[in-house]
């Protein structure tokens, strides 16, 4: 539809000539301040058009001619805000009657006309869209009085009524009328505010019921909707297609899956929804361990370790970060919560609960676009296809902001190459779906648009970190949050207890229930056993816990009311050829191909309800595609697991199809020859080759399977099961040998996974005892018994927050012995207390592996009293300066690092200055050259050092220059500056207090115990502490010889009232009666700050004594702790 059209629908099109614009014309009419009224507007356009090319007026049919008055007044808009309250907006509207003609209303029931030099007129379509009365079928004009239509607003009032009793009145039926209902402007809902930059999005106003009107007979001017088009205003406008659009995103994810609810019993995702642990995390190297491993450290991280990020403030910057923040990629491993964070922040923005500055959504999972890898099309063509609501919007102006969402990066089947992919910078030019989402990733495409890509932590590199502003964890449920949602998802309270109770008794289901999809697994579980009086085994391993579930949603199919076309067995058996296939390949989302492969109807799969339902999901993408899944990649592994176990005891090889060689073929090379155990052996060997550890939940249900209680399950599940002969003890001893063979602790830890499946915890029980007897570090241990005390260890209900090395060391152990066996737990560890345990530079080596650890949990390392000198320094600098590294706190007194160690010490804080905050150098003999080197770390504006310690250190008043430069050169974050027993002298003394005058420098506590300091430097300290400008606190000027002289200059400074300083020690520093009679007078003059003075080991005598003494009884002086 052309302009003219839109303007005169009457208007006959074939008058036009294309070739001439009317604009000029169009332009001068609808300026012209005498024309008033919208359908005014139109005609004199027609008019005029008409006079200029000779066309004939149109004829109306008939023309409603009633009196302008007959409208209640007018809306004065003119600068006045109306109220603006939306709960008027969206109303359920009654069925309007049959009409019989056009209706030309007055121009007053249209509403007052728009204002279009307004440079920003309302968007609100409040005007559009209002509830109506029905009022009934009538052949003529109601000729109704103007009292009939309620009074009017009176607009000259700063604040309008928001009486809603105004808006929502029940009225009575008119008498019959003609087709038009000239309703009061009352009943047009509440006016627009016009100055309002940015209409409300809160879609709570847009999602009510409305009826559906009757046919009529010709057109009605009453609804919006019998016009051609909506008016398109210069300014923001919430169209219908928004509407539309934010209504089908609310409805497509406010209810949660887990698995996939019973038919037509979704969960509201706001009734269940456990806020997630969600932490900002650094790009770097990719943790290569098993995700079950992954999730088992962190469950060891106390919560408190880093800020929280909320699900709906992940693109906002955290407390103290000044950085624009584009592109989010969130990580977490299977089943962790990434999708539901996604979920909720979509539900939570198109209920006008958050994120309100984002216009628009487009969330774009992989898995389905997967399904348009051979497409080539434009992005606006992509979004359009994806998202038919957003034709006619013009999503790629400025008017929105535009937010994709790309869920699933580890399940891309896409090319995502960067580096060699052409740049687009036009969403109208096509090209492939890898090429549009990387040139949109990298900011070619839509550079304002924001982006947050969700991931498994293997696949997060697949997005080059120059194109992140920030990468998160989504680490799970804590403690707390387990409980929390079994009380949610339970509602028996008593029941949910036990639950909770059972599972604390398990350390290892424990430990999976930091996975939210594990507590599903679980409380679907644990609710059918515990809430029937289940008088069976209640599931203590993992096996045991994936079994019963197994069994419970194979029983959920039964009660369904369909002919069963499949058998249990050859179900369980396809899906399992699926699920190990696919595992081989490495593969989480599974397309109609793959479930041919298998023997699986796509029929099949979609009806069978609990196996492919709540274990097996199928999905239609947005571009009407299947896809299928596992619901949790552990799920897939058991079942892999099963698969391979039930051929074997069936002597069924079912892979002699398969001609690829890998993992899996080698062990199943073993089945037609060999025992259940040699199966075993070949799974142990082949999982401990693995890089990455993808076997490792794999090997653990393939051993549990074999235990007996769990062929027990498999009995009530399947008619046959097979049988064969298997020796446990055999796969037992043999799992032992290979922990023996002195295999890296961490490649251990599963093979004692393994034996708790199996039931054999000999080794951990042995180790346990030492342990409690207290003499573990008297017996020389064997490699099997340190892997089992690092199981041990790790797998306690303790949090792993410090490690003491002294526990562990004696005559059988060295120190740097024992940091290589127990490497894992310093991993794991927040804090490592090694001092005077003689730790040489090999230990040091070991502990920059766990200072370099991805992710690293170290915060506090004392490694005081070990001569690992310069060696050491440099081999620990090689952690501290990763940025993995997150140390805070560390200790090295005395640990003979001289100038040379302070240089790699200063190279690696500078390389990783944002977290260490504590640095003690005390008893190392830096000297002048070394203190320079210190000194550039405070230089770096990056520096978070707030407490530094250089107690003899070889400090001249050479070092001070440089110190109390770099307190002066930018705001600086030290707090605390310890340089007792150096040789500073008055001019050293003198530098630093100049350097305390500095606004600058924000130093409030100073050691300055025995540093040859005398009254010339008294007078310095004294300079700085009556300046307004400095932040001292704290000084201790002990042992030094200060003597009466000192003391009096030092008393001036006390006296001024700009001195804050709280506590003053001046230990033995040859002070007399003289001198405290100054300090007394000093502290009269200045009484409300000094809490704390200590005068031991001087020659006070009774006179300096009582004077001071009578200050703890003056009510004005702050002085609480006096000490003589």
């Amino acid at each position: 539809m052309n302009l003219i059209e839109w303007l005169i629908p009457e208007f006959p099109t074939e008058h036009l000539n294309y070739t001439q614009s009317p604009f000029s014309e169009i332009r001068y009419v609808s300026e012209s301040p005498g024309v008033k009224g919208v359908e005014n507007r139109r005609r004199c356009i027609y008019t005029q058009y008409a006079a200029q090319r000779q066309i004939k007026p149109i004829k109306s049919k008939c023309v409603s001619m009633k009196s302008d008055q007959s409208m209640g007044k007018p809306i004065k808009l003119n600068g006045r805000q109306t109220s603006t309250d939306l709960s008027l907006l969206y109303k359920e509207r009654s069925n309007p009657p049959m009409a019989s003609c056009v209706s030309m209303k007055s121009d007053q029931s249209m509403g007052k006309p728009i204002k279009f030099k307004e440079r920003h007129p309302s968007t609100d379509k409040s005007l559009l869209y209002k509830e109506r009365s029905n009022p009934p079928m009538a052949s003529c004009v109601s000729m109704k009085s103007d009292q009939s239509m309620g009074k009017p607003i009176k607009f000259k009032e700063r604040h309008p009524s928001t009486d809603k009793s105004l808006f929502h009145r029940e009225r009575s039926n008119p008498l019959e009328s003609s087709c038009v209902s000239m309703k009061s402007d009352q009943s047009m809902g509440k006016p627009i505010k016009f100055k309002e930059r940015h209409p409300p999005t809160d879609m709570s106003l847009f999602y009510r019921d409305r009826s559906n009107p009757p046919e009529a007979s010709c057109v009605s001017m009453k609804s919006d909707q019998s016009m051609d088009k909506p008016i398109k205003f210069k300014g923001r406008q919430i169209s219908t297609d928004l509407r539309t659009f934010k209504m089908n995103l609310m409805k497509k994810f406010q209810c949660l899956h887990e698995g996939t609810a019973k038919e037509g019993n979704p969960t509201l995702l706001n009734k269940i929804y456990t806020e997630l642990y969600i932490t900002e995390s650094n790009s770097g190297e990719i943790n290569k361990q098993h995700e079950v491993r992954q999730i088992e450290t962190q469950s060891r991280k106390a919560a408190t370790e880093d800020t929280p990020i909320k699900c709906n403030d992940i693109f906002r910057p955290l407390p103290g970060q000044d950085k624009t923040i584009r592109t989010v990629l969130t990580k977490g491993v299977a089943g962790i919560g990434k999708t539901v964070s996604v979920q909720k922040f979509i539900v939570d923005w198109s209920e006008g609960k958050a994120n309100q500055d984002i216009q628009l959504i487009f969330p774009l999972p992989f898995r389905e676009l997967n399904l348009m890898k051979d497409k080539n099309l434009s992005l606006s063509d992509l979004l359009q296809v994806l998202f038919p609501e957003t034709k006619e919007m013009k999503i790629f102006s400025d008017e929105y902001k535009v937010f994709f969402i790309f869920d699933g990066l580890d399940e891309c089947r896409l090319s995502l190459d960067f580096q060699s992919n052409v740049m687009l910078f036009d969403v109208s030019k096509s090209a492939t779906v890898d090429v549009l989402l990387t040139n949109l990733i990298a900011g070619y495409l839509l550079p304002s648009a924001l982006i947050w890509i969700t991931s498994r932590p293997a696949a997060a590199d697949l997005i080059p970190s120059e194109y992140v502003n920030r990468v998160t964890e989504v680490r799970g449920f804590s403690d707390p949050q387990k409980e929390e949602y079994f009380r949610k998802k339970v509602s028996d309270q008593s029941l949910a207890d036990r639950i909770i109770l059972h599972l604390k008794s398990s350390r290892s289901l424990h430990i999976m229930c930091h996975i939210p999809v594990f507590c599903w697994i679980s409380a679907t579980v644990l609710e059918g056993l515990l809430g029937k009086s289940w008088k069976g085994e209640i599931p203590k391993t993992v096996t045991q816990m994936y079994t019963y579930f197994l069994i419970f949603q194979t029983n959920i199919k039964h009660e369904k009311d369909y002919e069963k076309k499949v058998k249990d067995e050859d179900m369980i058996l396809k899906l399992g050829k699926l699920a190990f296939q696919q595992l081989v390949k490495g593969n989480l989302i599974f397309y109609d191909e793959d479930l041919s492969e298998c023997g699986i109807d796509v029929t099949e799969a979609s009806v069978y309800s609990g196996l492919c339902t709540q274990i097996f999901r199928e999905e239609f993408g947005l571009y009407q595609g299947k896809v299928f899944c596992f619901v949790h990649l552990s799920i897939q592994e058991h079942l892999a697991a099963l698969y391979v176990h039930l051929s074997f005891t069936d002597y069924i090889n079912v892979f002699d199809q398969d001609t690829e060689q890998n993992v899996f073929s080698k062990v199943l090379n073993w089945m037609k020859n060999n025992s259940l155990s040699g199966l075993h052996k070949t799974a142990v060997d082949e999982a401990l080759q693995s890089k990455n550890g993808h076997l490792d939940l794999f090997l653990r249900f393939l051993l549990g399977l074999s235990v007996e209680s769990n062929q027990t399950l498999l009995q009530e599940l399947l008619t046959q099961t097979g049988s064969c002969s298997y020796n446990k003890k055999e796969t037992a001893e043999y799992i032992k040998q290979k922990i023996r063979e002195n295999l890296s602790p961490e490649r251990c830890i599963n093979l004692f996974h393994c034996l708790n499946e199996l039931g054999d915890d000999s080794l951990m029980q042995e180790i346990q005892d030492y342990l409690r007897s207290g003499k573990i570090n008297q017996i020389k241990l064997s490699s099997s018994q340190w892997s089992a005390l690092v199981f041990v260890l790790l797998t306690s209900e303790q949090k792993m927050e410090k490690f003491d090395l002294s526990k562990f060391i004696g005559a059988q152990n060295t120190a740097d012995e024992v940091l290589q066996k127990l490497l894992p737990v310093i991993k794991e560890s927040r804090s490592a207390q090694l001092s005077r345990c003689g730790v040489t530079d090999k230990g040091c080596a070991v502990l920059a592996s766990a200072l370099s650890s991805n992710p690293s949990h170290l915060r506090d390392l004392d490694l005081s009293g070990n001569k690992i000198q310069d060696a050491g320094m440099k081999l620990m600098s090689d952690g501290l300066m990763d940025p993995h590294c997150n140390l805070e706190t560390l200790q090295l007194n005395d640990c003979g690092v001289t100038d040379e160690g302070c240089a790699a010490l200063a190279s690696a804080l500078k390389s990783n200055p944002s977290h260490l905050s504590y640095l003690d150098l005390t008893g190392n003999k830096l000297k002048d050259l070394g203190i320079n080197l210190i000194s550039s770390i405070l230089d770096d504006p990056h520096c978070n050092l707030k407490i530094l310690r250089l107690i003899d250190c070889g400090v001249t008043d050479k070092g001070c220059a440089v110190l109390a430069s770099a307190l002066r050169s930018h705001p600086s974050q030290l707090r605390e500056l310890n340089l007792s027993i150096n040789k500073l002298g008055p001019s050293g003394v003198k530098l630093l207090s100049n350097g305390l005058e500095d606004p600058h420098c924000n130093l409030e506590i100073l050691w300055l115990i025995n540093c040859g300091i005398t009254y010339e430097g008294c007078a310095a300290l004294a300079s700085a502490l009556r300046s307004n400008l400095s932040h001292l606190r704290h000084l201790n000027l002990s042992r030094n010889k200060l003597h009466d002289k000192g003391v009096d200059l030092l008393s001036a400074g006390l006296k001024d009232p700009h001195c804050k300083l709280k506590t003053l020690w001046l230990t033995d520093c040859n002070v007399t009666d003289k001198g405290g009679a100054a300090l007394a007078s000093a502290l009269r003059s200045n009484p409300s700050h000094l809490q704390k003075l200590d005068l031991t080991k001087n020659f006070l005598g009774k006179s300096g004594r009582k004077l001071l003494s009578a200050l703890k009884d003056d009510q004005d002086c702050e002085l609480k702790q006096l000490l003589f």
